[in-house]
């Protein structure tokens, strides 16, 4: 069975590790210049580098459809730059997970395949996806909704080590990205972490890199560019996070179940 997973950044690179893990064929589809912060832990840094592995598996860039069935053959991710995705339609999958976490719906539908599932904000279950999958942390995090919405965006990202909006790098104008630090350095507050044109984007707090956009990547004032956790743990910047895992968790449970749904409806008939 063939899941698409529309976008590749983090979250949605864990949710690709969980359904990988538990048998499932996975296409993702990227924008041909990903903005992924995390990109020690994104799949769509095959986009950039015709390949990426993150901890055990590997995901490869696939040019179109027959590319992409050869790598989920050969059991890798296939990776496509189709953010539409006219080019994983054709793959026709059981399931389409739409985890591009745009805080709104940028066009996946119900009917794109027997089972929807929207992850975050901007979804509706039973309007255009069959459940949705909580993305806010805290005791609700990973649950699967058949019914309403996710929790809505605060904009404040959640606390880790005692920070949230601290935590952020944001581009201090409009300009070109080039990074002087790297993802996995330890910074400490006021450290220069990388150049908009010739403008500093500058650490607030202590900790490790964790993310942080390419070189070369044009941003807007304001965009979040880097993530820096306070928590020292250099491992965590190349390991799947927790909250990425427990989103996936949901995301299978909400596949399962539209699995078995799908199929208790067909013996009825």
């Amino acid at each position: 069975m063939i899941i698409w997973i529309r976008g590749a950044g983090d979250i949605a690179t864990g949710i690709a590790f969980r359904l990988f893990h538990s048998g499932f064929s996975v296409v993702m589809s990227d924008l041909p210049q990903p903005t992924s912060i995390r990109r020690a832990v994104c799949f769509s840094e095959a986009i950039i580098n015709k390949s990426t592995t993150v901890e055990d598996i590997t995901a490869r860039y696939a040019a179109n459809a027959e590319e992409a069935t050869e790598i989920m053959q050969h059991v890798e991710i296939a990776l496509l730059a189709d953010p539409a995705g006219d080019i994983a339609r054709q793959l026709k999958p059981v399931a389409v997970v739409d985890a591009i976490l745009a805080k709104r719906n940028l066009g996946t539908k119900i009917t794109d395949a027997p089972i929807v599932v929207g992850v975050g904000p901007g979804f509706t279950a039973g309007v255009d996806c069959h459940s949705v999958v909580e993305t806010m942390r805290g005791h609700t995090l990973g649950r699967v909704y058949h019914n309403g919405s996710a929790l809505p965006d605060t904009g404040i990202p959640g606390n880790i080590g005692g920070f949230t909006l601290e935590r952020l790098l944001r581009a201090p104008g409009a300009g070109t990205f080039r990074g002087v630090k790297k993802i996995g350095d330890f910074v400490e507050a006021g450290d220069i972490c990388a150049f908009v044109d010739d403008k500093p984007m500058i650490s607030r707090i202590k900790g490790v890199l964790r993310g942080l956009l390419p070189d070369g990547i044009a941003v807007t004032e304001g965009m979040k560019s880097g993530d820096v956790d306070p928590r020292c743990e250099r491992s965590a910047c190349f390991a799947v996070s927790d909250k990425a895992l427990s989103v996936g968790g949901g995301a299978l449970e909400a596949i399962l179940y539209g699995l078995r749904k799908g199929d208790y409806e067909w013996k009825q008939k």
